[in-house]
């Protein structure tokens, strides 16, 4: 069976993600363009079932703002940006809520941030919440709070929140609309299905180019890669072509399909790898990579050879090999960055020795840590 037709089998239950960019629902003068919001609106409804469910992460709460205030082109200020995400957004959920009240369906304004996710005890409450919109039969329109944000406006864009939100939900897949009709290769021919972790798809992707937006193929790979860690399938389709989301689902030729290579990480394995932001490195020894390489083994703190930076217990550091660049692995600490100096290359016996405490043998337990794929790497 190829790829398409199991995406039709794979969707006829669970929850899909639906991002959509703001290059798809503004026009040239990023002004919201309603009539494409209610198509859209259309496509998504029939989503709604006893035994699958749609979310949807609408960018444009920018964009939208830029045209109510008369803006030509996207501040360059934290300000800026923040005063226009705040005078956009109440118009876009409410343009979302016209569309979709053609339906019957109520929508709900979630806006996250960076900080929501990365905090183990807000992830599972957002989780708890949205599930309990699904329950109330409630379409979230999902957002990244960028009046409040800081970090999440300059570096990050809703493409890696989708990513996120796939886990937070666990999506079966992610359709990420685009205003480009999938991914085109060297030759401007789009590529009609390929594996996420795929390196070729490196040599063909590109930045945004548009004045509204942040994101562009880049981004949407890195986002896709996130999510296909997860074992969810990855479509990029367009926006602007009617009934493009219809013929996906019905396993028709649209876009570029990106599948995962297996059943993918635990949500909360996924957790650690991409939603935490590391704080810290530990160093470690030939026989110690070797053993986590494995997946099956703890890190003790005999194999450190190094500890970087400054983390407290339960941070995410990156592990790293001795003489390597890279990070291969990551994990929550079990140990602070002094404690961790004073602990490395002891046997774990003289753990209570060194520091007058223990917590644990182990400096990163198994359960705790993740081997990275290097094409899905924050």
């Amino acid at each position: 069976m190829d790829a398409r037709a199991s995406l039709r089998r794979l969707v006829r239950s669970g929850r899909v993600i639906v991002k959509i960019g703001s290059g798809v629902l503004t026009d040239d003068h990023g002004r919201l363009d309603h009539r494409t919001l209610r198509r859209l609106a259309g496509e998504i409804a029939p989503l709604v079932g006893v035994r699958r469910w749609p979310y949807v992460v609408s960018s444009g709460s920018i964009a939208v703002g830029m045209g109510i205030l008369g803006l030509k082109g996207r501040p360059k200020t934290m300000a800026g940006l923040q005063a226009a995400a705040a005078v956009g957004q109440s118009k876009l959920v409410e343009a979302w809520a016209g569309a979709f009240r053609k339906f019957d369906l109520s929508v709900a304004q979630v806006l996250l941030t960076h900080a929501d996710l990365a905090n183990r005890r807000r992830f599972l409450n957002a989780r708890r919440a949205l599930g309990e919109l699904e329950r109330r039969k409630a379409i979230a329109i999902i957002n990244e709070n960028d009046t409040v944000s800081f970090e999440e406006i300059a570096f990050g864009d809703n493409d890696q929140l989708a990513a996120m939100v796939s886990n937070l939900v666990d999506a079966h897949l992610l359709v990420m609309m685009s205003v480009a009709p999938g991914v085109l290769d060297e030759n401007q021919t789009r590529i009609s299905s390929v594996p996420a972790a795929d390196e070729r798809l490196d040599e063909v992707a590109r930045p945004s180019a548009s004045r509204f937006g942040s994101g562009g193929m880049i981004s949407k790979l890195k986002a896709a890669r996130i999510a296909s860690t997860r074992g969810a399938h990855v479509a990029i389709i367009s926006g602007r072509q009617p009934g493009a989301l219809t013929d996906l689902l019905e396993g028709r030729d649209v876009g570029t399909l990106l599948t995962p290579a297996g059943p993918g990480l635990s949500s909360r394995a996924h957790w650690i790898a991409h939603v935490q932001r590391p704080t810290g490195r530990l160093v470690i020894d030939p026989g110690a990579t070797d053993a986590l390489r494995s997946g099956t083994k703890s890190l003790l703190p005999t194999g450190i050879c190094g500890v970087e930076g400054d983390f407290t217990e339960g941070d995410v550091v990156d592990i790293v090999g001795d003489g390597e660049r890279a990070p291969f692995a990551r994990g929550l600490t079990r140990y602070s960055a002094e404690d961790m100096r004073q602990i490395a290359g002891q046997p774990s016996s003289r753990i209570r020795t060194a520091l007058g405490f223990s917590s644990g043998d182990a400096a990163v337990h198994r359960d705790d840590l993740v081997v990275l794929d290097e094409k899905a790497r924050d």
